[in-house]
């Protein structure tokens, strides 16, 4: 009962009923001017017609075009009228613009070195490609010198976690996209705030929507007494708009410009497996030493600068300290508003370029047309294409959907294993024995078209190894699905996949 009634109170429902509210006055509207006859219908299919032209004419993604052209076409009194309040928000452009300005302003920040490119170029001519690619796109270099070193399950990335931030002398910046308070998060936030005590300067950052149902209403006012900075990205509203679509679901911690943190794992207790919600949580992280530490940090900064209207000196916060190391390493990150599909574009790349194998985690497998066709186009050319998703899911509907992809992939000799250890969130690929990324975002469409996401390219550096075995110990924990098993599926299961898959693009 007590459980209920936390749920029946919490922002998440009260939200939610405003948005119904919402949608249900406009129904009701239209409905009420659709009593007025014929030329009232004939003007809103005109209205329709020319918001369907609009749509198409864009440079936009078909599936999210057909996601739009299919209801306003069905319903024509209601479909181009919500288009023109959910997908056309004037404040969501207005905020969209301010973050396209600040990466502008920020985009000289992180210089090349073009003595790596040019090595690359010469040696490695198909890693130089998706360097470049990265390099153009999200205008952050690659690095050499700089210490990797891959982090997981979550209690491993927990322990060098708070080792290191015990460290901190100068700056401490962490943006996740779930905090919840427990054991994780209690440490690191005496942790934080003995470190603010001490005048160290200490910025934190995490997504509303992410933490609407872990952290009270205004929690951030409990981070700010403690003498940490903090700022809530995009404060969940009961109101139609696109903008509340975008959520930052990166991962990113930087100390002292020296060292940084990125992965899958967020603050709460199942990541570090002292709760068990769906079996035992398999989760991913990588810790960077040296150069490539700067790219996090102007990741963070970038982000940051949208809530602080104050100039910030990015220069302040550059590396200090040198290392050496093997290999290369490459930060990179994506979002809703950069206008290139980096993050769906890199995995692709790597799977198009795969000499022998490549080897995929991750928690959801929602896939557009254009990953599918990598996928088998790779497994039918004789590489080892193999994907882990979890045996048991946190959400059965996303479950479902993922398994919906399954036949068509195994048709085409794509492995699929299910993890049946517990739940797979590790968000990771490796490729040859000789290039890895681990990061934050998923196989899914949330993940490439609506999240902001960050990753690290990991190319002939001594984590590629550890990440590989890894997985071999995953697939040791893992059921292999046969073509049978897809194809003898429940009837009523199958009709319910199909159902489901139609809404695909907003799981």
């Amino acid at each position: 009962m007590k459980k209920i009634l936390r749920f029946l109170t919490s922002r998440l429902f009260i939200f939610g009923i405003c948005i119904f509210a919402q949608i249900l006055a406009l129904v009701l509207m239209v409905l009420f001017l659709s009593q007025y006859g014929f030329y009232m219908y004939a003007a809103f299919s005109i209205m329709s017609f020319i918001t369907i032209l609009y749509i198409v004419s864009k440079n936009d993604n078909p599936i999210f075009k057909l996601a739009w052209v299919t209801p306003i076409a069905l319903f024509p009194l209601l479909g181009w009228f919500i288009y023109y309040i959910a997908g056309k928000n004037k404040k969501s452009e207005a905020k969209a613009t301010r973050i396209k300005t600040i990466y502008n302003l920020t985009k000289d920040l992180a210089i090349q070195d073009e003595t790596i490119i040019d090595d690359l170029k010469k040696n490695h001519i198909e890693i130089s490609k998706q360097v470049t690619y990265i390099r153009n796109t999200t205008l952050l270099p690659i690095y050499k010198n700089t210490i990797t070193e891959y982090l997981s399950p979550g209690e491993a990335f927990f322990d060098c976690l708070c080792k290191e931030l015990e460290k901190a002398e100068k700056f401490i910046f962490m943006e996740y996209f779930i905090i919840q308070e427990g054991e994780m998060w209690d440490k690191i936030l005496d942790i934080l705030a003995k470190k603010a005590f001490q005048g160290i300067e200490v910025k934190m950052m995490y997504d509303d929507l992410g933490c609407i149902s872990t952290l009270p209403t205004n929690y951030y006012k409990k981070i700010r007494d403690l003498g940490i900075e903090v700022h809530v990205f995009n404060v969940f509203k009961p109101s139609i708009d696109t903008f509340m679509n975008y959520r930052d679901h990166r991962k990113i911690t930087v100390i002292d410009g020296n060292v940084g943190f990125t992965g899958g794992a967020n603050l709460a207790d199942e990541y570090i497996n002292s709760v068990d919600r769906f079996g035992y949580w398999k989760d991913s992280s990588i810790m960077l030493k040296g150069e490539a530490v700067w790219s996090l940090s102007v990741l963070f900064l970038q982000m940051w600068q949208y809530y602080d209207y104050d100039d910030i000196n990015y220069q302040k916060y550059r590396p200090t300290k040198e290392e050496t190391a093997n290999g290369y390493v490459m930060p990179f990150g994506d979002g809703p508003l950069d206008d290139h599909l980096i993050g769906e574009m890199v995995y692709i790349n790597m799977i198009n370029n795969a000499r022998n194998y490549i080897s995929i985690t991750t928690p959801y497998l929602i896939l557009d047309n254009e990953m599918i066709t990598a996928l088998c186009c790779a497994a039918q050319s004789g590489i080892k294409v193999s994907i882990i998703t979890p045996g048991n899911p946190d959400k059965w509907y996303v479950h479902l959907v993922t398994k919906y992809n399954y036949q068509t992939l195994v048709e085409a000799g794509v492995e699929i294993f299910e993890y049946t250890g517990g739940f797979m969130h590790a968000k990771t690929v490796v490729c040859d024995d000789e290039l890895a990324i681990v990061g934050t975002q998923n196989f899914d469409f949330r993940s490439f078209y609506f999240h902001f996401e960050c990753g690290v390219l990991l190319y002939n550096t001594d984590s590629v190894a550890t990440v590989k075995k890894d997985h071999v110990d995953c697939f040791e924990r893992s059921k292999r699905i046969t073509l049978d098993e897809c194809r003898n599926q429940n009837w009523f299961v199958r009709v319910l996949q199909s159902f489901l898959n139609l809404f695909s693009p907003l799981m």
